[in-house]
């Protein structure tokens, strides 16, 4: 039991390890707000509170009952080519 909680514990502490393609190898119109996150260096509860205040650097688009940001601006905001 001890053993198990200590790997719990390990998973919980583990930073996020998915691993995104670079920038520039997205053909994807549009991202959801976690990869947006990713590329932007912020979590993705900044990006929503830019989505719900409407101020920040870029605005996303709902797609159904989520936000997606556009790559382009991602792109653009970056100063990224492509």
């Amino acid at each position: 039991m001890q053993n198990e909680n200590a790997k719990i514990r390990a998973k919980l502490k583990a930073p996020n390890t998915q691993e995104y393609p670079p920038l520039e190898h997205q053909t994807r119109p549009t991202l959801d707000t976690a990869t947006s996150a990713y590329y932007l260096h912020k979590a993705p509860q900044t990006l929503r509170v830019w989505a719900c205040k409407q101020n920040g650097p870029i605005r996303p688009i709902r797609v159904g009952a989520h936000l997606h940001w556009k790559t382009s601006d991602i792109r653009k905001l970056l100063g990224a080519s492509v």
